[in-house]
């Protein structure tokens, strides 16, 4: 078997498929970085609330105030440069550092699709994306046709991981016995055209939801059988279009698009490529030098073997942690991010925060929107990280006010939460001071139980 392994990682294919991905994700990603500029997200997002629910770990990243701006034209130019295959290293590590930065400067913003995009080009830092159709290549040094098979399919590895993952995590009994809750989200959609009525019945609620689950768990099997490649693409296709009419979410379907081109022969990206090569008057048989790709030392060899199968490791045992704490993944949340559970749950509450001084007995309720963004309001009230979050800053604002300096003030939570359609429920511990609450990986047991049972993966 190591035998086997050890031949399968001497195999190389042509490079186009690689390229290709190498040019698509690159303009997609200049794409979203200018929607959301233009959108006026940056300012709205990241300069405008004066305060950041940062990430466990991570709270040295912050907005930087107007300068913030620089960060997302560092990562326009880095994009462009992956696309173009200019300066293709130290492009992507750019780009991955400076998207992985706008990602974690507000937990508020978290998106599975902003985590798979900081997945992937960390996985293309050490994949040779830009020996072929781009600029380097220009470099007869850099210029080879033929790469590792292996490289190629560590992205399609990690696009299976997400495809199955998502699926298996919909077998729960809210959203194959309740279909919760596309119930809740669908009718919304009335005033599109046939659809919206369609949408109206508790049928098609059921049919939605057992058909993304059958889409995610096979999609990743019929992308990789050749005779079902077609037929899956159009899937993908049709799937990442309806989902974007119906919900408001962005660039992911397009990325999950232009992803899935990755199963496909090189045959097929070459034609992509030379379509390209046309609009830019150049031509694609200047980089057909049929050279193949290697390793310049055996210690990079070694190092990049390591770094990629601990990425694969960690991903195939991330969206598991939640197993080691108690309670209802949904309710808890523990373990709940980065594990590609998508669009599974909806969660409604209201927090009411309560500032104590136990030396004087005087207490009161603060307004919430005095420090927070509706949005990030709304997170904060139905997460529990962002609860203690908030708590432990409301202690800081107010023993900074001259009637509280000094004073070792206490804060408390009244909060109530349902999800997914049910009734709403005390969700935190009203008696517990937050301040004496430290954020870490332990369970948090002021989190109220949850009173029902979800069954499923």
């Amino acid at each position: 078997m190591i035998q086997a392994f050890d031949k399968y990682l001497t195999q190389k294919t042509e490079a186009a498929p690689l390229a290709a991905f190498r040019v698509l994700f690159g303009a997609v990603m200049f794409v979203s970085i200018l929607r959301f500029w233009h959108n006026g997200w940056i300012e709205k997002l990241y300069i405008d609330p004066t305060f950041f629910f940062s990430y466990y770990g991570f709270e040295f990243i912050k907005p930087l105030g107007q300068y913030t701006y620089v960060i997302f034209i560092i990562c326009g130019i880095a994009s462009l440069c992956v696309a173009f295959g200019y300066k293709y290293r130290l492009a992507i590590v750019t780009f991955f550092i400076s998207f992985t930065y706008i990602e974690l400067m507000d937990k508020t913003t978290y998106l599975n699709h902003y985590y798979f995009v900081s997945v992937v080009s960390f996985l293309m830092v050490f994949l040779p994306a830009h020996t072929y159709f781009s600029i380097d290549a220009k470099n007869e040094e850099t210029a080879r046709e033929l790469v590792p098979v292996w490289t190629i399919d560590a992205v399609k590895l990690l696009i299976a991981i997400v495809y199955f993952y998502a699926g298996l995590a919909k077998l729960n009994s809210d959203w194959l016995v309740q279909a919760m809750p596309l119930k809740i989200w669908l009718p919304s959609n009335y005033d599109l055209p046939i659809l919206g009525g369609l949408l109206q019945q508790q049928w098609a609620h059921y049919a939605f939801s057992w058909a993304g689950a059958v889409y995610d768990l096979s999609i990743p099997f019929l992308l990789f059988y050749k005779r079902t490649r077609w037929f899956a693409f159009g899937m993908v296709v049709a799937f990442h279009l309806l989902t974007s009419l119906l919900f408001p979410i962005g660039m992911f379907p397009f990325i999950m698009i232009i992803c899935a081109l990755i199963f496909f022969d090189a045959r097929i990206h070459k034609i992509i490529l030379a379509k390209m090569a046309w609009v830019m008057k150049t031509s694609l048989s200047e980089f057909n030098n049929g050279k193949e790709w290697m390793f310049k030392s055996k210690w990079g060899m070694k190092a990049t073997y390591f770094v990629v199968l601990l990425f694969f490791m960690v991903q195939l045992a991330l969206p598991f942690r939640q197993l080691f704490y108690p309670g209802e993944l949904f309710w808890t949340e523990e373990g709940f991010r980065f594990s590609w559970r998508v669009m599974l749950m909806e969660k409604a509450g209201h927090a009411n925060f309560k500032v104590v001084d136990p030396e004087s007995g005087t207490r009161f309720y603060v307004q919430n929107n005095d420090f927070l963004t509706p949005l990030q309001e709304k997170q904060m009230s139905v997460q529990p990280d962002f609860i203690l979050q908030f708590a432990h800053y409301l202690e800081q604002y107010f023993s900074q006010k001259e009637a509280y300096k000094g004073k070792d003030l206490q804060v408390f939570v009244e909060s109530h939460v349902a999800l997914n359609g049910r009734r709403s429920k005390p969700y935190i511990d009203p008696t517990r001071d937050l301040t004496i609450e430290k954020e870490s990986f332990r369970h948090k047991d002021w989190i109220l139980p949850f009173g029902d049972e979800i069954k499923g993966l």
